[in-house]
């Protein structure tokens, strides 16, 4: 179902803390992340190398690649650490009716 831009891609009860999970919206491979009852999303593949970001190791609003370590803040998409140099692309988030949405 679309709504404009928005899209939705999930159940806000399939994600869980601590895992994240990879959608598709069109063409676009996307990271959902629950931190403290919210839902973020960024951009799946890391900004580094080729790697599922949904695959890696999600702490609190961090989340690192599962090919060199490297970690993104979830929120904001921002790199933390070598060898990450590139920020993720996020995406808003709404919850309606347990339905999340990202807006593409």
């Amino acid at each position: 179902m679309t709504d404009g831009n928005w899209q939705q891609v999930a159940k806000a009860d399939d994600i869980k803390p601590d895992e994240p999970i990879k959608v598709t919206c069109g063409t676009e491979e996307i990271a959902l992340y629950h931190v403290d009852g919210e839902i973020y999303a960024t951009h799946n593949i890391c900004t580094h190398a080729y790697a599922s970001l949904a695959d890696g190791f999600q702490e609190g609003a961090e989340v690192e690649c599962p090919l060199h370590e490297g970690r993104f803040n979830v929120k904001n998409g921002r790199a933390l650490c070598a060898p990450i140099t590139e920020d993720l692309k996020t995406y808003e988030v709404k919850v309606d009716n347990g339905a999340v949405f990202v807006k593409v």
